[in-house]
């Protein structure tokens, strides 16, 4: 599993969020939403900041390039 898929994990369950109504939020099937968790699909870009802004958040935090959200 790669580092995003494992902080996209950790900010859903953070939140308190499903993998439902997250995938609504970002504009993405919630299968396609799974994969990403799963780490079996890399995300678009557009999709990539739609969930930095959802968590509040950088890009680089919620790829693994840094350790400060």
């Amino acid at each position: 599993m790669s580092i995003f898929s494992e902080r996209l994990r950790q900010l859903r369950n953070e939140r308190n969020v499903s993998q439902v109504a997250l995938a609504k939020e970002v504009g993405v099937s919630s299968r396609v939403y799974q994969d990403y968790e799963y780490g079996k699909r890399e995300a678009q870009m557009t999709t990539l900041i739609r969930m930095a802004d959802f968590f509040g958040v950088s890009l680089d935090y919620l790829t693994g390039r840094t350790d400060t959200p």
